[in-house]
């Protein structure tokens, strides 16, 4: 089956795509992060993405940095926890368009690596990509069977850098929400 990933970032990647190209998927990477800020960051997460995709020999397509696009859809939730409705709101905004960038491709399904960390809510982002894609969208939780893991172990493995928060610009004062 032929797999468009949205792709937060190449660590999360990394024991995401190793496990679906394990199941026979073909990989189409997609980076679509308007939410990371600064662009500094943005620049440093994708040239680890694009490390991994090159380590695992699969396309990555990086569509324009758009962050005008994240904050237009944010606005009024600058003072949500994280995991509060601003986190819902970004994860809509760019399953979206991963979404509408596998029926432009071609392709069979699409799904993301933000289920592998232990931050997110797989069930938050599941239930996000499913009232996007329907069936299209492969519900997975990737932080299971060891998932997180395994892209700890090849981030370490291939000396990746690795944030300590989501990437946007209120993550970097918020406190987590309890559980997450």
């Amino acid at each position: 089956m032929k797999i468009v990933l949205h792709i937060c970032c190449g660590v999360c990647a990394a024991g995401v795509v190793e496990r679906l190209t394990r199941e026979g998927h073909e990989v189409l990477g997609y980076f679509y992060n308007p939410n990371i800020h600064p662009l500094a960051e943005y620049n440093r997460r994708l040239e680890v993405a694009q490390r991994v995709a090159a380590e695992f020999n699969f396309s990555l397509v990086v569509p324009p940095y758009l962050p005008e696009e994240w904050h237009k859809e944010t606005v009024s939730l600058e003072n949500e926890p994280e995991g509060g409705k601003r986190c819902e709101v970004c994860f809509r905004l760019r399953l979206k368009q991963t979404f509408n960038y596998m029926k432009e491709q071609g392709g069979d399904a699409f799904t993301t690596t933000l289920t592998v960390s232990p931050q997110k809510s797989a069930l938050l982002v599941n239930q996000v990509g499913g009232e996007l894609g329907g069936e299209r969208f492969l519900v997975r939780d990737f932080k299971k069977k060891e998932g997180f893991t395994r892209s700890m172990e090849l981030a370490k493995k291939w000396a990746l850098y690795r944030q300590h928060h989501c990437g946007c610009v209120y993550s970097q004062t918020s406190p987590a929400r309890p559980g997450s």
